[in-house]
C-alpha cells in the first residue's frame, strides 16, 4: 500500500504541475528482484486511486529481467532471480545492474 501511495503522490504532483484534469494511464517498470508483487500493486492501485486525478487511470506494469555484470570477466548478462551468476564464465562475483527497480516510466494525462 505504501508503494502505491508514493506512486500516486508522485503522479498527482506531476498532473497538477502540468495542469491536467485527469490521468489516463500510468506505466511502471518493476524488476523481478524489487520485492514488489504486481498483483498486490494492482489491487492497492484499484483501492487507492479513488477520488484522485488517477481515479479512472489504467495501471500498466512492465516487468524487467534480472541483469548482472560479472566482476571477474566484465560481461553483462541476464540471469535467473535465484542464480545471480555470470552466464559467460560462471563466476558468482556479480553486481545486479537491472531487475531490482520500481520506475515510473510514463503518464498519459487528459487536459
Amino acid at each position: 500500500m505504501s508503494v502505491c501511495q508514493a506512486l500516486l503522490v508522485q503522479v498527482t504532483e506531476i498532473a497538477r504541475q502540468r495542469g491536467a484534469q485527469a490521468v489516463d494511464s500510468i506505466t511502471v517498470q518493476i524488476g523481478l528482484l524489487s520485492g514488489i508483487d504486481p498483483a498486490q500493486l494492482r489491487l492497492a492501485f484499484a483501492v487507492m486511486r479513488a477520488g484522485s486525478e488517477s481515479a479512472t487511470a489504467e495501471l500498466v506494469i512492465e516487468m524487467t529481467a534480472v541483469e548482472v555484470r560479472c566482476l571477474a570477466c566484465g560481461v553483462c548478462s541476464e540471469t535467473l532471480v535465484n542464480r545471480l551468476v555470470c552466464r559467460a564464465c560462471g563466476n558468482f562475483r556479480t553486481r545486479v545492474i537491472a531487475g531490482d527497480e520500481l520506475r515510473l516510466l510514463r503518464i498519459e494525462l487528459k487536459a
